[in-house]
């Protein structure tokens, strides 16, 4: 739209090994509907919220973990490390296009990771044995220009590597959209991710309409542009040399 921002309508799909939140910038969009606390949560959720090209999707995703040893089913037989796992799509809902997946694109940061010593997995007392490194939240991180290059690669992983498993199989996952997590799916529990999503290239093609450009001033023209069956974008330079 000239002399503004226009904004878009998107459709979230995600699936998540157990836990997500998503936030646009800093306004949370959407969030796992089965609590973090639920030992056994493998649901997909589907969500839509507006927003303008660029924005950055910043996520905290949570494998589920009985306390901070990392394990599950403490006490029981089948005590163990757990895994994680997760997928998302963002589709333009006015053009069906995917706009975003998760991939390797993605930064995350490990903000719990436990069991250190993944040897403890088995002990009658872990609590006293497993140790665990807990990270806060960086100051500011959803914030616009936060600096993530130092974060970790997102890794994507194979559906049998993640145990895909119910709602993961309610959504038809674009062929792009990856499965990932960070290096490690057992001992890597609590992760923050931050992908920046960018406006689709404008189709190059024969322009059908007319511009018609106003009186310059010292550094600026104005153009309006009259194209009934066509949007886009113009970008017009002014300089004092031709082709500047």
């Amino acid at each position: 739209a000239f002399g503004g921002v226009a904004t878009s309508r998107f459709k979230a799909e995600v699936w998540a090994d157990n836990w997500f939140a998503l936030s646009v910038g800093e306004t949370q969009v959407g969030e796992d509907s089965v609590p973090i606390t639920t030992e056994r949560s493998f649901n997909s959720e589907t969500f839509f919220f507006d927003a303008s090209y660029p924005f950055d999707l910043n996520l905290v995703i949570k494998d589920y973990k009985q306390n901070d040893t990392g394990l599950e089913y403490i006490g029981q037989p089948n005590q163990q490390m757990g895994d994680g796992g997760f997928i998302m799509q963002i589709k333009d809902v006015a053009t069906g296009r995917v706009a975003a997946v998760s991939s390797s694109a993605m930064q995350c940061k490990v903000i719990h990771k436990a069991p250190l010593n993944p040897s403890c997995e088995h002990d009658p007392n872990p609590s006293a044995t497993c140790q665990s490194r807990i990270d806060p939240e960086p100051a500011g991180w959803k914030a616009p220009g936060f600096d993530s290059s130092s974060w970790e690669t997102a890794s994507v992983y194979t559906e049998a590597q993640i145990g895909v498993k119910e709602g993961y199989f309610d959504i038809v996952w674009d062929p792009s959209a990856k499965l990932i997590w960070t290096s490690d799916l057992k001992t890597d529990n609590t992760l923050l991710c931050k992908l920046r999503v960018v406006p689709p290239p404008l189709a190059l093609g024969a322009f059908q309409g007319n511009v018609v450009l106003g009186a310059p001033t010292a550094n600026s023209i104005q153009a309006n542009v009259y194209a009934p069956n066509q949007a886009g974008q113009v970008s017009l330079l002014v300089g004092t040399a031709p082709g500047v």
